[in-house]
């Protein structure tokens, strides 16, 4: 059945790089418990992976996804399965451009990527959790031989929903003049392009995600304008909350706390009063009853 998300219209409030650290899993718990959070992406083979794991089966109203990690990060196989993917360190390279490279021109490295994703939906399905949605860490999966594989793979898997990064620049601008950036530029198409794919394979795909230009910066006062202006249709608003910024493989410069605050904040809880909340699964369920 085609999922048209523009055909539900509601608010998806995600976090991201859940299992990453302790401090990030106890701030998805009290979001989902004391705010306006609704889903939480899950790294499989994060560092307190088997944490986030145990609270999420607490919060069975908490849609959890799959944060797929193929850059910076731990992979799910070992490093001598996969030695194109990885550094010296058994971790994945953090030079996006060259494995975007290898990967395209490559057959030895698209292997190798496939065996990892695949890894990666089975550690998920290991867990016994629902699959709610699906994504990838820095948005990998905008590359077109990645979103192939997932689309190939995350199926039989059970995966029916997917994040497509498209961000309406004129809704930021009128928050903020001035906000865009070039990455976002070059990203856009093939946003698009995977969110036509998404469509294409019947999945839920929401019709605009709002994160990537303040990454690491959502704020409360941000947040709440978003949710006041957010256009017809599904949207998304996925954050990258933690009860501090300083932990094991934190982003410099990241704001988690703040971003952790703006999930809890009173004036936030408002704006998204009357606005119908869910997971992917939960709107996922609205399409295909209506």
């Amino acid at each position: 059945m085609l999922v048209k998300a523009a055909s539900v219209h509601g608010l998806i409030v995600t976090a991201d790089d859940f299992g990453a650290a302790p401090e990030v899993n106890e701030a998805v718990e009290q979001a989902h418990r004391n705010g306006i959070l609704t889903a939480a992406s899950l790294m499989v083979s994060g560092a307190a992976a088997a944490d986030a794991v145990e609270r999420a089966r607490t919060l069975p109203s908490l849609g959890i996804g799959l944060h797929l990690v193929l850059v910076e990060g731990r992979p799910t196989l070992p490093p001598s399965e996969i030695p194109d993917l990885v550094d010296s360190n058994g971790l994945f390279r953090t030079n996006m451009v060259k494995a975007g490279i290898d990967i395209f021109f490559r057959p030895a490295v698209r292997r190798q990527l496939a065996a990892e994703i695949e890894a990666q939906f089975r550690a998920f399905a290991a867990t016994g959790l629902p699959l709610d949605h699906v994504n990838a860490h820095k948005h990998f999966h905008l590359h077109p031989t990645i979103a192939g594989l997932i689309m190939a793979i995350g199926p039989r898997y059970g995966m029916t929903a997917m994040r497509a990064p498209i961000e309406p620049r004129a809704i930021l601008r009128g928050i903020e003049p001035g906000t865009t950036t070039i990455a976002e530029r070059i990203a856009a198409p093939y946003a698009r392009a995977v969110r036509s794919r998404i469509r294409r394979a019947g999945m839920l795909v929401p019709d605009q995600v709002f994160g990537l230009a303040w990454s690491g910066a959502m704020s409360a006062k941000r947040v709440a304008v978003l949710i006041e202006r957010l256009p017809p249709g599904l949207s998304e608003i996925y954050l990258h909350p933690a009860m501090s910024d300083d932990f094991a493989d934190h982003a410099p410069g990241y704001r988690y706390r703040a971003e952790y605050d703006a999930l809890v904040d009173i004036a936030v809880e408002e704006a998204a009063r009357g606005i119908r909340r869910g997971s992917f699964s939960d709107f996922r369920s609205k399409a295909e009853a209506a």
